[in-house]
């Protein structure tokens, strides 16, 4: 009976386009014994037992038992089947199907293995093209090498070129890191993995989340083509295409980029984004948007490019600053700070150290602080804002114009303001007048409420503040110019001034007062160009996300008090409900 039933000659997923390849027989080189028979048609069958032997275009096939069909050219081989192909291919099983004219070979068993020169295929099935050398497997299948364990549900594997496509629950195994994916395309040679459908890297340093790309499993480098998150204890990164190295922890992005660092609260939006992980270094430029938290309060800050750097503590001098800004343009000169000021800063040790710099066209937006100017470094470890280049700063009703400002925040509220060369700050009060405070330096100190207290003046100081009665109506204004002098304020209005030498001032009578006389040199008030948070959102083109909608949940206590709450309107039963 096995002699005359036919063998299988289904199409094979490997040989399926190959044509026919040679006539050259199946030739049977020993056997312990051998039976022929005839068949009606003429063909012979030959069963051959015991150390049966066969060879085939240089390919050797061993078996215990095989059933030769001289005329197709065809064999099913039984019991420790093993396939010699060359110095390179083994593949063994426990039953085989040969098919000489397009040299396929199925091996069957619990155990199917084949293996090259580094690496070996380990499946139930696996259907092997001697011709291609192309290794199918179409049930789940492992794929071992020196570095490497990959298993899949259906896999092709090419023991020439060494590339392979796996299909199915693929999941890559590394010491360093794990890949899984629906649909992965492998070389064994560049350990280049490319893969098309949504796929998810794991490692110590993080997780990687992606649909199209390529990943090299030795070096780390990668590539997305499609929207992609890389998150680590440290930072998530996200883009409509990243490239990155693994090893060296860098990073570039693009479209609709969102870098947020975990450790100091920050998000940084844009169209362009570049991470170093190992310098703790980021921009993003392109529309930029950084967003930082300050006490429970939030920072939201624009400009034509926008900076994160992380720095040692034992780094940062006095000096720090001037260097971060002019690192970014040989033409400007950036203020260097004095020791005293500096000394005044108190240390912020609960986060990691860091630099936030705005370049060019910054436009900041903190509730009780806002600011245009056109460069700004923010330090975390001191908590100081250092504007630069002519800014202006808008905090309550005051607003503060210098050549370069100084902005010191304590327990993460401003504090002082040191204004340098050119100073001006004007507080409008109740009565809608202008107090006025013009000089070459000037620092400013602010109450717990963020109200001005006290204003100190050094150089050329000039001044105008309105006197009022207990009843908030004008009494006069008297104007004073100098060389230094402190101004203490009260509920807004000028309480106490004091001079250092000779002051010269007047007072004027309401009705004597006169345009002219209200203003001093330089006043401009611009509270029109304040910016506001809507503001920035739209020179972004940034929406936020809506707040969810939070259901009250409905918990044991709540069932059991709705059920009481309905019993009491029940009506009797005798009665229509």
């Amino acid at each position: 009976m096995l002699l005359l039933t036919p063998i299988s000659s289904r199409a094979q997923r490997p040989s399926s386009t190959l044509p026919m390849a040679s006539d050259e027989k199946v030739f049977l080189l020993g056997a312990d014994s051998m039976s022929i028979n005839k068949l009606p048609d003429g063909s012979e069958v030959r069963r051959v037992v015991s150390k049966v032997v066969f060879r085939h275009k240089g390919a050797l096939m061993y078996c215990d038992l095989a059933i030769h069909k001289v005329s197709s050219n065809a064999l099913e081989a039984y019991g420790n089947v093993k396939i010699v192909q060359g110095d390179t291919v083994t593949v063994t099983g426990d039953t085989l199907f040969y098919f000489g004219n397009t040299r396929l070979a199925k091996v069957m068993g619990k155990v199917v293995t084949l293996r090259d020169r580094k690496r070996s295929v380990t499946s139930t099935r696996i259907e092997y093209d001697m011709a291609s050398g192309i290794a199918y497997y179409p049930n789940k299948g492992k794929i071992l090498d020196a570095e490497n364990t990959l298993t899949s549900q259906v896999g092709y594997y090419d023991t020439r070129t060494k590339i392979s496509t796996y299909y199915k629950d693929v999941k890559l195994v590394n010491p360093k890191y794990t890949l899984t994916t629906d649909t992965l395309v492998y070389n064994s040679i560049t350990k280049i993995a490319d893969f098309k459908s949504p796929t998810k890297v794991i490692s110590k340093d993080g997780t990687l989340v992606a649909k199209n790309g390529s990943y090299n499993t030795e070096t780390g480098e990668s590539l997305f083509r499609t929207r992609t998150t890389i998150d680590n204890p440290d930072y998530t990164l996200t883009g409509d295409s990243i490239t990155f190295d693994n090893l060296s922890k860098k990073g570039y992005a693009k479209g609709k980029v969102v870098l947020v660092s975990k450790k100091d609260d920050t998000i940084l939006n844009g169209d362009f984004g570049i991470y170093n992980g190992k310098k703790g270094f980021s921009k993003v430029w392109g529309h930029p948007l950084m967003r930082t938290v300050v006490s429970k309060d939030t920072l939201y800050m624009t400009a034509d490019t926008l900076y994160s750097i992380e720095i040692p503590k034992d780094s940062l001098s006095k000096d720090s600053t001037s260097k971060a800004i002019a690192s970014n343009t040989s033409k400007q000169k950036a203020l260097t700070l004095t020791t005293s000021d500096k000394s005044q800063a108190p240390s912020d040790t609960t986060n990691k150290p860091k630099q936030l710099i705005g370049y060019k066209n910054v436009l900041v937006y903190k509730r009780d602080l806002q600011s245009k100017c056109d460069s700004l470094v923010y330090n975390s470890l001191d908590s100081n804002i250092t504007f630069f280049k002519k800014p202006i700063i808008w905090t309550g009703k005051y607003q503060l114009e210098a050549d370069t400002i100084l902005a010191q925040l304590v327990q993460q509220k401003l504090r002082t303001m040191y204004l340098r060369a050119k100073s001006f700050v004007i507080a409008q009060d109740t009565l809608i007048n202008f107090n006025q405070v013009k000089g070459r330096r000037i620092t400013a100190s602010f109450d717990d409420s963020t109200r001005l207290q006290r204003v100190f003046v050094e150089g050329n100081g000039q001044s105008i503040y309105f006197a009022a009665n207990e009843q908030n109506k004008a009494m006069g204004m008297n104007r004073v110019e100098c060389a230094k002098m402190t101004l203490n304020f009260k509920n807004n209005q000028v309480h106490r001034i004091q001079f250092v030498g000779q002051p010269d001032g007047k007072f004027i009578p309401p009705q004597g007062i006169k345009p002219l006389d209200k203003e001093l040199e330089g006043f401009s008030w611009r509270i029109k160009e304040k910016p506001s948070k809507e503001e920035i959102f739209t020179k972004v083109n940034f929406k936020p996300m809506p707040l969810p909608i939070v259901k009250e949940s409905e918990s044991p206590a709540n069932k059991n008090r709705s059920k009481e709450v309905f019993k009491t309107k029940l009506k009797p039963k005798k009665k229509k409900l």
